[in-house]
């Protein structure tokens, strides 16, 4: 059997959140928009390219010691960004994980937690 044409990438992301309404002002910070609710409990973001889903966790909702999810991250433009985005996002009252840092394979990041606690990599990738 022939391998399929390559995919269009990973463009959607689906999370289950305990703080709804703060995730999705989180989310917004980053320049998401709302693309669509169908209803309370559920949300749908958009940067124009990727599709974030975030769906609201039932009272009872207990995440795992370990999750499969390492962290999400966001691509920026110029390297620059990384420390106005840094700054920008402490000045918002965002949880910083870690400080921006030079990486050994060119790239620049830094780390934040949304409401849920998920850890959000800040990027630069020189293409």
């Amino acid at each position: 059997m022939q391998k399929p044409t390559s995919t269009l990438g990973l463009r959607h992301l689906a999370l289950y959140s305990k703080n709804l309404e703060a995730c999705v002002k989180f989310y917004e910070l980053l320049g998401l928009k709302i693309v669509w609710q169908p209803d309370a409990d559920n949300i749908y973001l958009s940067s124009g390219t990727d599709n974030l889903a975030l769906h609201r966790a039932a009272a009872d909702f207990v995440p795992a010691k370990h999750q499969h999810l390492d962290h999400l991250g966001f691509f920026l433009a110029k390297s620059e960004d990384v420390e106005l985005w840094h700054d920008y996002l402490r000045n918002n009252d965002v949880k910083i994980l870690a400080a921006p840092k030079d990486h050994r394979d060119g790239t620049r990041s830094f780390y934040c937690a949304d409401p849920d606690g998920n850890s959000v990599q800040m990027i630069w990738y020189p293409i």
